[in-house]
């Protein structure tokens, strides 16, 4: 799609003191006593290259021309989707991720984490990639295989880590929109001010377009519809601090997203409302701790590619997730970076829908159908990374396990 740039307006403000006389000394002790807040995660360990990442830095995920995060994505070479187009043009449950290889799937084989937090539905496993703002991010870290154990259950094909922009990376106040071919239409704003010693970052983004046939013009009839979307969503992130080594991170995204696809009538909608708490240690004992509750839903209609009428309604698929992460870093000597925690992570979900005979004209409902479950995911991990003298230069050696247990019950 052709994308035009019709306005883009933004505003950078820096926060500026002035500074009177103070007595010799007096300003040395006021900058010791200062607290900074950084809004990220605790230091990467020093075996993280064993790994083989992948970074993609602030610079491209601003530069995105389509300003999807999944467009970003496919700049490393294993990442597939289960179809190729992206978050406009697909039905959400067709959003799953995969590294290294394995094939599109429709629910992840990637782990997909927001500041630790993971970001697939809870039910139906896709990534909900309208929501994943670009240049809302610092960066993304792409880890292809199993990876290390702390990442979290999931992380069969590997693990996508987004991490939040911090302050100095976002402007005060800024605003953009962007009109191109189809209608297509986006808006976007934030706002960032400080409070206190932390900071507070409010954003949101809104898009549509009537989109382009996804249907080969030959085989067009009239109910045949380009691949309409209307989308928005929004994002506010709180830091401060507690003292001079630790700090509290909040976060809260609401999102909606619909789209019709190929016929009139076939349209689906997804929506969520997550929340996060974290806190991050950087003293003698380090600790990385969070919790999450994500309230999501969905819905989609699906249109008989024969005779053009309603065959299935899934009206309703309220789901809830409910996790969190303990992460300790203790003492163990300036040679070794120890990391030891545990995970856990409950998701219930229940799917409403309504079949119908798509055969008569008349279009009866034939079936109701209830359904759902609970699954239960708790794991423990370790890694050690030692990193000793030798030959004047220092070798890393790192070593990790992991093991997890899960269940799936009350299925009806």
């Amino acid at each position: 799609m052709r994308r035009t740039k019709w306005l883009a307006l933004g505003m950078a403000m820096a926060p500026f003191a002035a500074q009177a006389e103070t007595p010799d000394g007096a300003g040395e002790a006021m900058a010791a006593a200062s607290i900074v807040v950084t809004g990220t995660g605790l230091a990467l360990p020093p075996g993280t290259p064993a790994y083989g990442s992948v970074t993609i830095d602030r610079d491209r995920l601003e530069d995105a021309a389509s300003g999807r995060i999944e467009s970003v994505l496919a700049d490393v070479a294993g990442f597939q989707q289960f179809r190729r187009s992206d978050s406009r043009a697909s039905n959400p449950s067709n959003q799953g991720a995969t590294l290294r290889a394995l094939g599109g799937n429709a629910s992840s084989r990637t782990l997909v984490l927001l500041d630790g937090v993971p970001v697939a539905d809870p039910f139906f496993g896709y990534i909900p990639f309208s929501a994943l703002v670009p240049d809302r991010l610092a960066l993304v870290r792409v880890t292809r295989g199993g990876g290390s154990g702390a990442f979290g259950a999931g992380a069969v094909a590997g693990t996508i880590e987004l991490a939040s922009a911090t302050r100095d990376q976002m402007p005060h106040v800024g605003a953009s929109a962007f009109y191109g071919s189809r209608d297509a239409t986006e808006l976007s704003a934030s706002i960032a001010p400080d409070l206190g010693s932390g900071y507070v970052s409010l954003s949101g983004r809104w898009d549509r377009g009537d989109g382009f046939q996804t249907t080969p013009k030959d085989q067009h009839v009239a109910a045949t519809v380009p691949a309409a979307y209307d989308s928005w969503s929004t994002n506010l992130r709180a830091v401060a601090p507690i003292d001079a080594t630790s700090e509290i991170q909040f976060r809260g995204t609401l999102f909606q997203d619909n789209r019709t696809l190929r016929f009139a009538g076939a349209d689906s909608m997804s929506q969520g409302q997550d929340a996060s708490i974290r806190y991050i240690s950087r003293g003698r004992w380090q600790v990385d701790a969070l919790a999450y509750l994500q309230a999501r839903n969905f819905s989609n209609i699906v249109i008989s590619s024969t005779s053009f009428r309603k065959s299935l309604d899934q009206r309703n698929t309220p789901s809830t997730g409910i996790g969190g992460k303990i992460e300790l870093r203790p003492p163990v000597g300036e040679d070794h970076v120890l990391r030891i925690g545990v995970d856990n992570r409950f998701a219930t979900g229940d799917m409403y829908e309504d079949a119908y005979n798509a055969g008569l004209a008349t279009n009866p409902l034939t079936a109701r159908r209830h359904a759902g479950g609970d699954q239960i995911t708790s794991g423990i991990f370790a890694e050690d990374d030692w990193s000793p003298d030798v030959f004047g230069g220092k070798l890393v050696l790192t070593g990790g396990v992991r093991a997890d247990r899960w269940s799936i019950r009350n299925g009806f």
